[in-house]
């Protein structure tokens, strides 16, 4: 049996995963959703990029996880693949789906192509969180009205610190045995530092036809992506 740890993307808390996770569990894997410090029902506590990667270790030290993949959705790629670095011989792999890989030395937000002034100004002027956005941001990405409406009355302001500290790699990164989901349309193409990635061998390239948020647009199909996954 594999353990699928599911991390989601900034704003989001483990009930990003509620429509993948039976999927998981009914082909007889563990599915164990995370939320991490600073949002969703843990708002308020301390979150840092550090705290965040402990976050992932500690669900897996805690609930004596074995054969654990290690899934990462847009921002959480980055703690993930420091986490991935630190629990041993319990990582079976990684799963990151369309999000960013970490740098060592870098933040999340010095990748972007303006050097992340424009969010690092935003978490300025709204007291250290990046805010909520509205339903129009996620427009174009394959989900109806109704998920809409869910994501944005259930999102939370994210805690800036984690975005703007620097990620810590303890080996290359190209190391990982990983699957890097691409989510968009046909044609569409990795970042660069993912394409190396791949290109060096340990790393599998996979599309899925929809937008950014596939456990809302494609639940279904992005659960078996994850157990193929874990199945190479």
């Amino acid at each position: 049996m594999v353990n699928f740890v599911l991390v989601a993307g900034l704003r989001l808390g483990s009930w990003a995963w509620d429509d993948v996770v039976p999927h998981i569990r009914e082909a007889g894997h563990g599915a164990h959703p995370l939320t991490l410090s600073g949002v969703a029902e843990r708002r308020g506590t301390p979150a840092g990029q550090e705290i965040h990667v402990q976050d992932i270790v500690d669900e897996v030290v805690r609930r004596d996880l074995r054969d654990v993949v290690l899934v990462g959705h847009s921002y959480a790629g980055v703690p993930v693949g420091q986490a991935a670095q630190r629990i041993g011989e319990r990582l079976a792999g990684v799963v990151f789906v369309d999000s960013s890989v970490p740098v060592d030395g870098k933040s999340f937000v010095s990748v972007w192509p303006d050097g992340g002034a424009e969010m690092t100004a935003a978490i300025e002027r709204n007291q250290g969180f990046w805010p909520p956005v509205p339903a129009s941001h996620y427009d174009g990405h394959g989900l109806t009205a109704e998920q809409i409406a869910r994501i944005v009355d259930d999102s939370t302001p994210q805690p800036g610190l984690p975005l703007t500290e620097p990620a810590v790699l303890t080996e290359p990164l190209g190391s990982l045995r990983a699957t890097y989901v691409l989510c968009g349309q046909a044609g569409d193409e990795p970042d660069d530092d993912v394409v190396q990635l791949v290109a060096g061998g340990h790393w599998r390239l996979v599309r899925m036809d929809t937008g950014h948020w596939p456990m809302f647009s494609r639940p279904r199909e992005l659960a078996r992506v994850l157990l193929d996954a874990a199945a190479e």
